[in-house]
């Protein structure tokens, strides 16, 4: 599952891939959309395949909604990334998706990118969608097409919760966290990726190789973390082994079925 993921704008990839690549991002997204100016995209589609190509670790690219989005997928089709991103994702636009990825016979998953209001309401149906794996959030657009003021995040945390409840409830991977846009603000970045981390989220995008360690280290498990959840796991399989459904860790709580199942989440 991958923690972190770095935008890099398909223009000037032979800029940025190169510094992507010297981080330990998990997966880098190659974006044709919205990084890249509308006049440089044809250029930016002429020479995608060439930058997916060249990438030593998993690709996924941010192709354009509406009318660009059949020449993106062609674009890309014979480079075969390991995802494509739909930016403003709603069922419909899914629909759209799946016609041309089944056009250009691409059979990669698909992860859709919550933006907007219509997104949000179509997340029961875009979650049942068979090419779905993982939501992303992008909270730029959905603050703009909410009308949402610099100081909303109290807004925002429920619907976070609806993008992770809808993952969880057709058992995709927990969603990826929005971008911080301040990326030399690390303190802040940790804090809230680890905020993000306890909600259910299971890693984060980033627009800046700065801000990659810092993501991977909130979504990685600490050493205790890890040392607990050992502890739980192999006290609970011993309390089975003796014919028992729960057991009493070291600190007298209960263990049982539910409070493995976390425990092994850390684990894995």
């Amino acid at each position: 599952m991958w923690r972190s993921l770095l935008y890099v704008p398909a223009d000037r990839a032979d800029q940025f891939v190169p510094k992507a690549e010297a981080t330990a991002v998990d997966a880098i997204i190659v974006d044709l959309e919205d990084g890249v100016a509308p006049t440089a995209k044809a250029a930016a589609r002429a020479r995608v395949a060439t930058v997916i190509r060249s990438i030593d670790r998993p690709v996924i690219v941010r192709v354009n909604s509406g009318d660009a989005l059949d020449s993106d997928i062609e674009a890309i089709a014979l480079a075969n990334p390991s995802a494509v991103m739909l930016p403003k994702a709603t069922a419909l636009s899914l629909d759209d998706a799946e016609r041309s990825l089944a056009r250009h016979r691409l059979p990669v998953p698909v992860i859709a990118l919550v933006e907007s209001a219509r997104g949000l309401l179509d997340l029961e149906a875009m979650a049942r969608h068979r090419r779905v794996s993982r939501f992303a959030l992008g909270e730029a657009d959905l603050r703009a097409d909410l009308g949402l003021g610099t100081h909303a995040d109290h807004a925002l945390w429920p619907l976070r919760t609806s993008v992770v409840v809808a993952s969880a409830a057709h058992g995709l991977e927990p969603p990826i966290g929005p971008v911080s846009t301040d990326w030399r603000d690390l303190d802040d970045l940790r804090r809230t990726s680890t905020l993000l981390r306890n909600a259910g989220f299971g890693g984060r995008s980033a627009i800046h190789p700065d801000q990659v360690s810092t993501i991977n280290d909130a979504f990685r498990p600490s050493a205790d973390d890890v040392k607990v959840a050992e502890r739980i796991v192999a006290i609970f399989d011993a309390a089975l082994a003796d014919g028992k459904g729960v057991a009493i860790d070291d600190s007298g709580r209960m263990i049982d079925e539910a409070v493995v199942r976390s425990a092994r989440h850390v684990l894995s």
